[in-house]
Order: C-alpha cells, then structure tokens, then sequence
C-alpha cells in the first residue's frame, strides 16, 4: 500500500504492528545506500549568517517577472533536509532509526551535490557524528523532518534572479503541530539571499509536481481541500500557479481525503521523469484503499495531454508485494515514485522486495541512463509514511 507522511505518532506509540502484507520475508535491519565510489566537492559556502542580513524582499506573484519552477532534473545548486526527529512525533522508538536514515539519505546525495541540513541545538552533536562532514549543519528548530512541504518551492526569473515562495505551511490543514516549520519557507529563502514571493495559497511541495516546461500535476484532494484552501476552485488556483511557477497547464488527479496526514500528496502518485514522460504508481492490491485510486490515476494521465497539448508517456513503477518486518505497519509507505533527482544521480528506495525493488531500479535506470539510480533502505522514514522526496527540497543553481 502506498500512502504519504502518515506520521500522526504519539509519544507513546512505540509499538508497530510487524505485518503488512500476506507475505513478508524475515527483515535485516540497515540495508543502506549502493552507492558507488564517487567523491564530490565540498559544499559551496553560503551566504553570511541569517543574523546578518536583510529580510527577505516580499513580492507579489503579479510584479511582472516571469517566474518558473523548474524541472527537478536541472541543476541543483544544493538540496536542503532536516535533521529532525522528535519523539513526541515519532515515538521513542523511531526516533533513533529515523535519524540514521536522515543521515543515509543526506550522506548519499552529498555524494553527488551539496546538502544543507537544518538541525537543533539539542541535536547538533548527534547530527555531527552521523552525517558526513560534507553535510552543511545549520541551526534551526524545526517541528518534523518534512523539508518538501515546509521549505520554499525555488523558483527563478528570466535573467537567472533566484525567488522562494512561501505556500503558507499550516501542518496539513491544522493536523499536526507546525509553529517552528511555518517559519522555515522564509528561513530558507532569506539563507540563501533570494526574494520571498507571497501568496495566499495554502499547499506543500510535496502536493505539486511540474515538468518546468508549464505542465503541472496537483491532487484535488489536497490543493482543494478545505482544510487548506477554502473556496477555491481550481481556475483560482491555476491562475496563482501561473504567476508563481509559470504553470500553463494543469493536470488534477482526484487523490484521496482523510488517508494520510497530507490527504494524498502528487508526489506518491505521480513524478514527471522528463517533460512529457510521467512515472506513476500503481497499488496492484486489490484489498488497498489506493488500488482504485491509483488506477483512476493512470486512466488520467493516459488521456492527458502537457501544456504544449502532447499525449504523455506513462511509466507505471508499481508497489512492492512484501517488506521487511522491522518497521512494518498500517502507516508504512512502500511505493517507488516519491524519488528524488540530485546532480547526475537518482535516489529511490528499496523495500527488502527482491523482485521489485529491481524492477523498479531497472525501470529507473531507463528512464535515467545519464544518472546513477541509488537505491537506499528507509524503512524507518517509510513507517512514518513518507519516502526520500519527502525529506529533501531542492535549490536550483
């Protein structure tokens, strides 16, 4: 079953149910990244100290500039994560494991590009002694790890000048605490010396996806939901989209209410490989709530046509039959699509699935020959219902 970020834990939900599927195969825990032995430059310096320097220009999406999202696969200038794992989110259990695999995740992308990691005071010292040294540390509280929904969505104008938009984080529509991450949009914006783009949209990144030629692909389920955006109908969205991330066109997929935490995030339906070319899960248990869903989905994007009116290419990456007992549970997030696109390099998970976490890599690596596919265990990151492109944000160069 696939899901998103369905990380509604208590403190003292420390006990996860050890079966998922039918059929699981016996677990081995830290499976790790296979990645290959490349060494990266270290992290270009950043800007100086928040402390010293100005706000953050606010803009307005109608200022005449011409902004655009961009394809994930163009350059990055870093990727941006958080080293955050609370226990009164994760539960004492989790927290520990969820850690390690921040680290896996952000130690096998500085492989390729720089990474920025935000991380508290408290766990600092710990930060430092999982993550490799390359790993840029910068002090910041956070609530939660979730860095593609709290963090700006970059985008850039037509003579290179670089902006954040600030989608206004309110916890998945007031579902879980998010004081400290309403304020990391413009944290991060302000690091970086960018422009600050307002707006009155309420969405996360992970609600969105583009093929940063005018495409978009956006869950109603989520983007029109009340909890979020009151009122507002789709032509009303599609017109802010336009002005902030130079979306033409967008595609609606129905998602689905009330599931998960974020009410069924794009980005574990369906991921532009390429303009034009669309990886989409598929969930083949007919028992799952997301059988039918996504299955409605692939109808969808079948008939679809992108900004330019071409009928997309539909890659379907379907979800793995078993996973490793370890962190299994009702909330676990076993699908191939949430990926993440860094410098000449793809990162995708593995499920302890033989069969298809190769076929996934295989179909991966087609869709990619110019990148190295790294497949990485984040079983713990998946148990809290969300996957690699959940936890990272990208900065284009």
């Amino acid at each position: 079953m696939i899901s998103s970020r369905r990380h509604i834990f208590k403190a003292s939900a420390c006990g996860i149910s050890s079966v998922v599927f039918g059929s699981l195969l016996g677990g081995c825990g830290g499976g790790g990244a296979d990645l290959p032995p490349t060494s990266a430059p270290l992290p270009a310096p950043l800007p100086a100290p928040v402390s010293a320097l100005t706000p953050p220009s606010v803009v307005q999406p109608t200022s005449g500039t011409r902004w655009v999202m961009r394809d994930e696969g163009d350059v990055h200038q870093a990727t941006w994560m958080a080293f955050a794992a609370s226990t009164g989110v994760w539960g004492s259990r989790l927290r520990g494991p969820v850690q390690d695999t921040l680290a896996r995740i952000a130690n096998a992308i500085v492989q390729f590009e720089p990474v920025n990691m935000l991380v508290s005071a408290q766990d600092l010292p710990i930060a430092r002694q999982k993550c490799d040294s390359r790993v840029n540390l910068l002090v910041r509280e956070v609530d939660d790890l979730w860095l593609r929904d709290t963090g700006p969505v970059f985008v850039k104008g037509p003579n290179g000048e670089k902006a954040g938009v600030n989608f206004n984080f309110n916890g998945w529509g007031g579902k879980q605490a998010h004081a400290k991450d309403a304020g990391v949009a413009d944290f991060i914006t302000q690091r970086v010396g960018a422009q600050r783009l307002s707006t009155k949209l309420v969405l996360e990144g992970g609600g969105i996806e583009v093929d940063g030629n005018g495409t978009a692909i956006i869950t109603e389920s989520c983007v029109l939901n009340p909890n979020r955006n009151p009122g507002l109908t789709k032509l009303d969205c599609e017109h802010q989209l336009g002005a902030l991330l130079g979306v033409r066109k967008v595609i609606w997929l129905p998602g689905i209410v009330g599931k998960d935490i974020t009410d069924g995030h794009t980005d574990f339906y369906a991921r532009f490989a390429h303009a034009g070319v669309v990886a989409a899960a598929f969930d083949g248990d007919p028992q799952s709530f997301d059988h039918a869903v996504t299955k409605r989905h692939l109808e969808i994007l079948q008939s679809a046509t992108d900004a330019d009116n071409k009928r997309l290419q539909i890659v379907t990456l379907e979800t793995p039959k078993q996973t490793r007992p370890e962190f299994a549970g009702k909330d676990f997030a076993a699908g191939y699509v949430n990926f993440y696109l860094a410098n000449k390099s793809v990162f995708m998970p593995e499920f302890g699935d033989p069969q298809a976490d190769a076929l996934a890599k295989q179909r991966m690596t087609e869709l990619f020959p110019d990148r190295v596919v790294v497949q990485i265990n984040i079983d713990p990151i998946a148990a809290g219902g969300g996957g690699i492109h959940c936890t990272t944000q990208q900065e284009p160069a």
